[in-house]
């Protein structure tokens, strides 16, 4: 995958490299070093079953078609992928979107004119209790994986999201191992005084044994093949619909 201009963060993510032991102590995670990996294949036509809305500028979020602002988002995401929202439905000249400056299931609205229009045919789904990722295309299975799940306590947050970024860890003691999916929805059973942020993500894991387990702080961990095969696969924006 081709990589861009290398960028330094402290990864926003719901603890999502703890281990079942070592997650109450709460210990702050290594800041690691990402490249926002190349995107799978150029944008569909709008003519996929999920539109996407790739933006063009910085834009407002709103409560409602022409309400009042809740937000704004920005071109490019947090860690410098160019921003692209998962459409759920369009009125008029506007857009009804999935954005990670929302609270977990609320929606926001943009003006359809600050996009440029993209499509997929793709969706993950993810049933947390058989802790199984599904990936259709047009309805049809295409991969199907085992995840590892948000430990009791902690759980996985069931809804509508939204893939944000796709992620290649530069270190190869990552504890997000080799490549993230960043998602739009946000974990809110954290553990007290955890410093790592609280967004939620698809991910390889170091320890493979703890793929399908209830073991994380809300993020769903992978093995290197399955997830690698995923990124391949889906674009930005991509639907992600969680199921307890």
């Amino acid at each position: 995958m081709r990589a861009t201009i290398l960028l330094l963060f402290v990864l926003p993510l719901a603890g999502c490299g703890a281990g079942a032991a070592d997650a109450p102590r709460a210990e702050r995670p290594a800041t690691p070093a990402f490249t926002p990996a190349a995107p799978p294949a150029k944008p569909a036509r709008p003519a996929g079953r999920y539109l996407l809305a790739h933006l063009r500028r910085r834009v407002v979020l709103r409560a409602a078609p022409g309400g009042k602002a809740v937000g704004r988002a920005a071109r490019r995401t947090t860690f410098g992928t160019r921003t692209v929202l998962g459409v759920v439905r369009r009125r008029g000249a506007w857009l009804e979107v999935v954005a990670t400056e929302r609270p977990n299931g609320r929606t926001a609205w943009i003006r359809a004119g600050a996009a440029r229009l993209g499509g997929t045919d793709y969706a993950i789904h993810v049933d947390r209790s058989a802790r199984r990722l599904v990936l259709r295309r047009d309805g049809h299975v295409v991969q199907r994986m085992r995840v590892a799940v948000g430990r009791p306590g902690n759980e996985t947050p069931t809804g509508r999201f939204a893939v944000t970024d796709a992620l290649l860890p530069a270190r190869a003691d990552s504890p997000y191992g080799c490549c993230i999916l960043a998602l739009s929805g946000h974990q809110t059973k954290l553990v007290p005084g955890w410093p790592g942020g609280d967004r939620l993500a698809i991910h390889h894991t170091p320890q493979p044994e703890t793929v399908g387990h209830p073991v994380s702080l809300g993020c769903l961990r992978a093995r290197e093949r399955d997830i690698r095969k995923l990124m391949r696969r889906v674009p930005l924006g991509t639907p992600v619909f969680i199921r307890a």
